[in-house]
């Protein structure tokens, strides 16, 4: 008789996230990590995030992003998922382009921006801005760089609503001396602007830092604005984390977990982020419901199994032979059989907000293979 399967621990919950999540080995790697070094790895952190920061509020744009991905998030509100919608699992539905990695990246050099002075006739200041993209991995390749800026809420409802013009240009020659010119009209909401084809090239990978020097002009010399704040929202596709085909996943959940008779088929196992210790960083979700295999795959429920996934010919034929000779042949395995996807907001090591898409993370359905 095969040895019957037990209810995964907590303990080994590490151990599970590491081998569901998508890694790619190292160059050299003389031992192979242990279970959170491979789980940090497959989210693309060398190391534990120090934890959330106090003043780093999570931009609204993420959110919005999250939500339309989790699947959690868009059963409890159909507004953000339509019936019968599928989420493509390369895309990024609401920006519009395809990419399975989103950050919001804040400007790093406003720190070390002395303080503007008044403006001379006609001369206005200029601004230095500088985005840490060290933690960009060589395989993603950008589809989005969209520069926001935000100016100070007095000047931008003063009244000079319009003749404003924004100049961007690399701030080193590390990207090329070509620079963009775009017409503001107003300074009352946040100006945006795309650096893929003008400033960043679009076959280019991501440098490990972007300095870029902004100035805004108006009609009027002696009009000038403040900025208040300069973020990038950078879209990136790896393919390693891209499956061709979106896989939707089953309204119903799995029965919970216990004793390991009945026939094959997807039991409950929640993971939470805060029995691993992640609670600190990762934004959202609390946790998911990862899910297991277990059960039979003896006559008769391989063959008479209502709704479940239709076993292989291959696995009949072995429980077939099975059951007439035993020792010739041993039974097939309950294995995962349909698999969906989660979304992961979290803060990487250098504080900015990531959101990373990550396929095959969910057993919603076991077979008999």
């Amino acid at each position: 008789m095969p040895p019957l399967c037990r209810r995964p621990g907590r303990r080994v919950l590490l151990l599970l996230l590491a081998l569901l999540l998508p890694s790619s080995p190292p160059a050299c790697a003389p031992a192979p990590p242990g279970p959170a070094a491979a789980l940090l790895q497959a989210l693309g952190l060398p190391d534990v995030p120090r934890g959330a920061p106090e003043s780093r509020p999570v931009p609204p744009v993420m959110w919005r992003l999250f939500r339309r991905r989790d699947h959690q998030e868009a059963r409890a509100d159909p507004r953000r998922m339509p019936p019968g919608a599928t989420l493509r699992p390369c895309h990024v539905e609401e920006l519009g382009v395809a990419g399975n990695i989103v950050r919001h990246v804040l400007d790093r050099g406003a720190a070390a921006r002395p303080p503007e002075p008044a403006s001379a006739a006609g001369q206005c200041p200029e601004w230095t801005v500088v985005f840490d993209l060290s933690a960009v991995e060589a395989a993603e390749r950008p589809s989005q760089a969209r520069l926001e800026l935000r100016f100070e809420a007095a000047e931008a409802t003063a009244g000079t609503t319009g003749g404003w013009e924004l100049s961007v240009a690399p701030a080193g020659a590390g990207l090329g001396p070509v620079g963009l010119r775009q017409v503001v009209p107003t300074l009352g909401q946040p100006v945006r602007t795309e650096l893929l084809g003008s400033i960043w090239a679009r076959n280019a990978s991501a440098p490990r830092s972007l300095r870029l020097t902004l100035a805004l002009r108006h009609r009027t010399p002696a009009a000038c604005a403040r900025l208040a704040e300069a973020s990038l929202l950078l879209v990136t596709l790896d393919q390693r984390l891209c499956h061709p085909l979106a896989r939707p996943r089953r309204e119903a959940e799995p029965p919970v977990g216990g004793g390991s008779g009945g026939s094959c088929r997807a039991r409950r196992l929640y993971v939470s982020f805060r029995e691993v210790g992640w609670h600190r960083w990762v934004i959202a979700p609390r946790g998911f419901l990862a899910n297991y295999c277990q059960g039979k795959c003896a006559l008769p429920a391989v063959l008479s199994e209502p709704g479940g996934t239709p076993a292989l010919n291959h696995a009949v034929l072995r429980t077939l032979m099975h059951a007439a000779a035993p020792g010739a042949a041993g039974l097939p395995c309950c294995v995962p059989a349909r698999l969906s996807p989660i979304s992961v907001l979290f803060f990487d090591n250098s504080d900015n907000v990531v959101l990373r898409h990550y396929e095959d993370m969910v057993v919603d359905e076991c077979g008999c293979r």
